[in-house]
């Protein structure tokens, strides 16, 4: 979806699932600055930066951003543990560059953000997956979250201060 179309749908969303959209809208900038920061060795928080006056995202939603991008930055190392350990005939460098990022953001909201629930991160990166991976990204994306989910009691319990908000 373009900027201009996104930013239409958004004008003319109810109320309600106006904060909705623009979540999804900066979900998919932090997911792309990944991407890039992944690709060419920019740095996430300038693509940030750089892109979200562009978008049309507020202030609030800039800070979801740049939060979501340093949790991320900081939990690196664990978060890949946990990838590697639900995707196993997936290596962390041999998987698409689009999926690896989708989870990275998706395992840190589920276990270190309290800014969204468990099961929105998971529909949000599923639906991530489907604008931007391949045919198969979104069952892969979902098959992992929901495993990540269902064992996420047991990886905070064996990891209590290595994953950090």
């Amino acid at each position: 979806m373009t900027d201009v179309a996104a930013r239409e749908s958004e004008a003319n969303a109810e109320p309600s699932s106006r904060g909705v959209v623009a979540r999804r809208r900066t979900r998919a900038l932090v997911m792309q600055a990944l991407y890039e920061s992944d690709t060419v060795e920019h740095s996430a928080a300038d693509v940030v930066d750089e892109r979200l006056p562009d978008m049309g995202l507020s202030r609030r939603d800039g800070e979801f951003a740049r939060g979501l991008l340093a949790g991320i930055f900081a939990n690196a190392a664990e978060i890949d543990k946990i990838i590697a350990e639900f995707a196993p005939g997936w290596p962390i460098s041999q998987m698409a560059v689009v999926d690896r990022n989708i989870l990275r953001m998706a395992i840190y909201e589920i276990m270190v953000s309290e800014d969204t629930p468990p099961r929105v991160a998971v529909n949000e990166a599923v639906e991530l997956a489907k604008a931007f991976g391949g045919d198969s990204a979104p069952r892969f994306i979902n098959g992992v979250l929901g495993s990540v989910m269902a064992a996420a009691d047991r990886i905070q319990s064996e990891r209590p201060e290595t994953l950090t908000n």
